[in-house]
């Protein structure tokens, strides 16, 4: 019978005599590789190897199909992870993601400790990494397998005992994280590597096996660089939380500066990129700002400083604030330091001046949500690419740009990147800002504009091109609507347009509470968190006489609403009545804001950042308090409505172990599936169990609560483990806007003033129609104010899509838009959602490698030439433009 199954099945098997008894025994393998015997004594457990058993011949007719293990589960591959150069906040999760990521995927991977110094030590400095080996990696600054300057790595022998050591490890791939020097080490070792191979086998030191089977090497590569400097990437790993680090410190010295009326010079790291450097004077508000790229323009520049410094002062403002990046120049290359910025301050101003150098506090602290995100995605593309790789494959490194995570050769980035400084050794500052991101010459020129009060400033625009331009909230409030506001109001009053600020939303607008902007109104306004006009929830449909009255009474000409949900139908709802109200036919622009991110159109809304910072933070907390009491899981709900968002994304920054969003939902099985997850974990990890969390939507299931998970939890636990709940409520709408944030509410505001500017004067050109016969009920044109625009394209939603600011009209966004579940249509991070379920375990054999959870990587491969049509004269590429599915 048992032949007849294991036949009928398809499975190869033997037969062998059996010494202790009259039948035969029958041998198979399962899926797994793990032998099976078949026989007639009961309670046998283990069956040792015996010379005595002897395969019989088969004498059934046909052949057995040979069961292949290695074609079932995938090569099996042995990956070195080592980590160089400076430490960069958002190594740890990268690390992570790689080692589980490889065992998921049935690979080996292998910590080499120390960078390259550990590559030619060898011995214990190669360790293979284990599952629980990275185990709190995600919340934790630095690298924990370490990094160091090698000098022997530097000299070909000490390359050549590298390639040694990895060979005795039987490593035949290696994952590089560290900057573009690492990143280049790591190619050139790839570049020498037969050579090495060939000289080893030579001299005796491997054999000709070993020989042949490592004939060549895969290099894989991530930037982990706080400076943001690879060429062909949007962010590196580390960027964002040492941005965080000094906004955090810039906000406390503020405090100090305001107290004293002082000014402060803050350095920060930055030797050949001023990304940092203008991030944070943008995040800050800060006052004047040097960067290596663009170095400032006039030759006394000094003067031109102290009179944009003077003229702020004048206007009433008790602070001035520089930042000055470490590797800042003059036209001529000469540095310009903070101490010698101090000094002109206090000599010519007579302003009481202090220098604060922030130094390793950058690189310090556990990593952002960006970066743990961008680590972990990153991380799992990295494994995706080794194994998709041939010998002829060429070293890789693993970026992001227009918000996917593409694959790109390593050897053209770093020569992309090397072009920058070469550029501005050269003095060619246009070629080294081009070779930044698309979005840093847009922030520059933007910075520039809004920083300082100029009242004879050339912006100024002729008297009959200024407009009345209202800002209004609506919906809930979200980190970076004040920032957006204040640089809307910033950039109005230097071009001479006269905001306006409505209190209180639509009803506000209702009632009239409309106060006209000065510079000092919305000063201190880029660090506040929540809405310092005030939201509300409302529409303006109940009256929308009134809103039309108060439009006329104060002659607003165009209006920007900052808001969610809410703001969007509001806007739409003005649109669709221009018809009975004249007074809305004016240029209007949504800004998105929410912390859900739930609005179509964009992919970022702001305050989405600064929730999900929120999120990763109190999930750290809690889920220390569950590792303490070792056997505990907690279900934690976040906010979000019906969309997933931010359950998806802090769930894989934060470590959940699943997560339950609407998109999904919830049923029975999912509950069973996860709770045996639980257990078999808690079993395995007796004596030694860590804590978990689980994030919950609060709209994830109609009928399964947060609190009811907590229970069924803990109910079917066996009592293995016991389950809690926190519900994190409205601290994800409340606190300081995270960097992210602010940026993207200066780039959005920037960009919708200049979009309505030009809509206002689009709409200003009157057409002559004396000569033209109109109907009877049609007046004319010239009798309409001055900025009259009924063409639906002017009331329109900007949204951030990949690393491009769009503008599409509302009427268009109702197509995208489910709104009886108030969300978009379209889910761009499913990526993200795989992993999560993966890089917790669910579905792997923890032990042995594999998984039976799929993952479609998300990656696009990008070519030499595409990276120099990117950063040639298009700065586009067809295959960027598709769906975002990464971060």
């Amino acid at each position: 019978t048992i032949k007849d199954i294991l036949k009928g099945g398809g499975h190869a098997f033997t037969v062998h005599a059996d010494p202790k008894a009259d039948s035969d025994r029958i041998a198979t393998r399962d899926p797994l590789g793990n032998d099976v015997v078949f026989m007639l004594q009961a309670n046998s457990f283990s069956i040792p190897s015996s010379p005595e058993v002897k395969p019989l011949k088969i004498s059934e007719p046909g052949t057995p199909i040979e069961f292949d293990l290695e074609s079932a589960i995938g090569p099996q591959k042995n990956i070195g992870i080592l980590t160089s150069g400076g430490d960069a906040q958002g190594m740890n999760p990268c690390v992570r993601a790689v080692v589980r990521m490889a065992i998921t995927r049935n690979c080996r991977p292998f910590f080499i400790y120390e960078g390259y110094q550990g590559l030619v030590d060898g011995g214990s400095k190669i360790k293979e990494a284990k599952w629980t080996d990275v185990s709190g990696f995600l919340a934790l600054g630095g690298t924990m397998i370490g990094t160091a300057r090698c000098q022997a790595f530097r000299e070909l022998e000490g390359r050549r005992t590298g390639v040694l050591n990895l060979i005795k490890n039987g490593i035949d791939a290696l994952v590089v994280i560290g900057g573009d020097g690492s990143l280049t080490g790591a190619d050139r070792l790839r570049a020498e590597w037969p050579s090495h191979v060939q000289a080893l086998e030579q001299a005796g030191q491997i054999s000709k096996e070993d020989a042949d089977k490592y004939r060549t090497l895969m290099i894989v590569g991530m930037v982990g660089s706080i400076d943001n400097d690879l060429a062909s990437t949007d962010m590196t790993i580390g960027a964002c939380s040492a941005l965080e680090r000094i906004c955090e410190s810039v906000d406390a010295i503020l405090s100090t500066a305001m107290s004293h009326q002082r000014a402060f010079v803050v350095e920060v790291m930055g030797r050949h990129c001023g990304w940092l450097a203008l991030n944070a004077a943008i995040s800050t508000g800060a006052d004047y700002l040097f960067i290596p790229e663009a170095p400032p323009s006039k030759d006394d520049w000094e003067a031109s400083m102290c009179k944009t410094l003077k003229a702020s002062r004048d206007a009433g403002k008790r602070t001035s604030l520089v930042i000055v990046a470490e590797g800042a120049i003059d036209r001529d290359l000469n540095p310009i330091k903070a101490e010698y910025i101090k000094d002109i301050l206090s000599t010519r101003l007579g302003y009481d001046t202090r220098v604060t150098i922030l130094g390793h506090v950058q690189r310090g602290g556990a990593p952002s949500h960006f970066d743990r995100f961008l680590g972990t995605m990153q991380g799992a593309e990295a494994i995706e690419a080794i194994l998709r790789a041939t010998p002829t494959t060429p070293s890789l490194v693993i970026g992001m740009l227009e918000n996917k995570i593409t694959t790109q050769p390593l050897k053209e980035a770093i020569e992309l990147t090397g072009q920058v400084a070469q550029a501005i050794e050269a003095k060619d500052f246009a070629r080294a800002i081009s070779l930044r991101s698309s979005a840093f010459s847009k922030q520059l020129k933007s910075y520039k504009e809004i920083a300082n009060f100029n009242p004879d400033s050339k912006m100024k625009l002729p008297e009959h091109l200024r407009l009345r331009i209202a800002i209004l909230h609506a919906g809930a409030p979200a980190g970076g609507m004040n920032t957006a506001t204040r640089s809307a109001v910033r950039l109005c009053l230097n071009r001479g347009h006269t905001p306006l600020g409505v209190h209180n939303g639509f009803p506000g607008l209702m009632r009239g509470e409309i106060t006209e902007f000065d510079w000092l109104s919305v000063d201190g306004w880029t660090i506040a968190g929540g809405s310092k006009l005030g939201t509300n929830r409302d529409q303006p449909t109940p009256q929308l006489g009134a809103v039309a009255f108060q439009l006329q009474k104060h002659g607003i000409q165009a209006l920007m609403v900052v808001g969610g949900f809410e703001a969007y139908t509001a806007v739409l709802e003005l649109a669709r009545n221009r018809t009975q109200y004249p007074a809305f036919n004016i240029p209007m622009v949504l800004i998105p804001a929410t912390v859900s991110n739930n609005v179509p159109g964009t992919e970022f809304s702001l305050g989405s950042d600064t929730a999900t910072n929120v999120i990763v933070q109190a999930t750290d907390m809690i889920k220390q308090s569950a590792s303490s009491n070792r056997r505990r899981v907690f279900v934690i709900e976040v906010q979000g409505g019906n969309c997933g968002y931010l359950a998806v994304v802090a769930g894989l920054s934060g470590g959940s172990t699943t997560v339950y969003t609407p998109e999904e939902g919830v049923d029975l099985s999912r509950l069973q599936r996860d709770i045996s997850h639980l257990r078999s974990r808690y079993i395995k990890e007796l004596g030694r169990s860590e804590g978990r969390i689980t994030l919950c939507n609060e709209k994830a299931s109609q009928i399964y609560s947060t609190e009811m998970i907590a229970k069924i939890y803990e109910a079917e636990s066996g009592g293995f483990y016991g389950a809690r709940t926190s519900v994190l409520g409205h601290l994800q709408q409340g606190g300081t806007p995270s960097p992210l944030d602010r940026c993207r509410a200066n780039t959005m505001s920037v960009d919708s003033i200049n979009w309505l500017q030009a809509k206002c004067w689009e709409a200003m050109d009157v057409p002559n129609e004396d000569n033209i016969r109109l109907p009877a009920d049609k007046l004319k044109r010239k009798y309409f104010p001055p900025v009259y625009s009924a063409l639906s394209d002017s009331a329109a939603m900007i949204g951030v899509i990949g690393s491009e600011v769009r503008f599409t009209p509302v009427e268009d966004l109702v197509r995208q838009t489910d709104f009886k579940r108030r969300v978009p249509r379209t889910i761009w991070w499913s990526a993200a959602r795989q992993l999560i379920d993966i890089l917790s375990g669910v579905g792997v054999d923890i032990e042995k490698g594999g998984c039976s959870t799929p993952y479609k990587s998300c990656a696009i491969d990008l070519t030499a030439d595409d990276l120099m049509r990117l950063y040639g004269q298009t700065r586009r590429l067809s295959k960027l433009g598709g769906s975002p599915t990464a971060v």
